[in-house]
């Protein structure tokens, strides 16, 4: 099993039953928010790589198409850390009994220092997709490759360290009030249109079980933008992005409505 086939079910040593019924729900969301962001994260960057190696060096328009994509996946993978940082984790380490807090806290304390690799090369990304995009050359594309290339490497492993490690204790543990809190806080400066690419990608190869939550967990307005118009604006930006070398979705079929 790979990382990206993170199976739908309750990630728990113990039996689902184990956790209150109040809690189970909240926590299988905070879990599916988990995955899809890290699927989502996983498989663009890996498209990214291939994209940039077969795109004409030259080429300003696909330059500026493929660069602008990996500035908005790395944008939404730094908020989701700050996110996790700042709220969630303290969050998971008050909600964790004493017993098992000197382990969460050693998860933590990884998922921190893996976490800041992460943000160093994204920081090298950006640089990286300025420099294609201002000045496209060959020795630019190669760069921007390159700096994709490692991101997807470090992405790997730090969310598979986080989802055998750190996903269990959430959902065992992390309390609803928690969790509302949480996502009322999440900051979101993404435009409308890139606020429905992100949930198409989101969406595009979670489980059953990880869009029916993520889709409830929408605003009644963003659940409606997403089946009036949502699709089609993220099916459209997909098509720019990735063109005839769009893969088909690694599981659950086309963008959802």
């Amino acid at each position: 099993m790979n990382a990206d086939t993170v199976p739908d079910q309750p990630l728990l040593e113990q039996s689902a039953d184990a956790v209150p019924p109040f809690r189970r729900s909240t926590a299988a969301a905070a879990v599916a928010h988990q995955r899809v962001v890290h699927q989502l994260a996983r498989r663009e960057f890996r498209i990214l790589v291939d994209l940039a190696a077969a795109a004409e060096a030259g080429d300003a328009v696909r330059a500026g198409e493929l660069t602008m994509h990996a500035e908005l996946i790395g944008g939404v993978l730094q908020r989701h850390h700050a996110l996790e940082r700042d709220l969630l984790w303290p969050a998971l380490l008050r909600s964790v009994p004493p017993r098992e807090r000197t382990r969460a806290a050693a998860h933590v304390g990884d998922w921190t220092e893996r976490t800041a690799v992460v943000g160093l090369l994204l920081d090298e990304l950006v640089v990286a997709a300025g420099t294609w995009r201002t000045t496209p050359s060959e020795p630019a594309r190669a760069a921007f490759t390159g700096a994709c290339a490692r991101v997807v490497e470090a992405v790997v492993v730090q969310t598979g360290t986080e989802e055998e490690a750190l996903l269990p204790l959430l959902h065992a543990h992390l309390s609803p009030q928690d969790w509302t809190r949480l996502i009322r806080s999440a900051d979101d400066p993404l435009t409308g249109p890139e606020r429905m690419l992100v949930l198409g990608l989101a969406l595009e190869d979670a489980s059953a079980g990880d869009r029916a939550r993520l889709m409830a967990s929408l605003s009644p307005g963003l659940r409606t933008a997403w089946r009036v118009h949502g699709q089609r604006t993220a099916r459209s930006a997909v098509e720019r992005v990735r063109g005839a070398a769009t893969p088909a979705p690694a599981a659950g079929g086309p963008l959802p409505g």
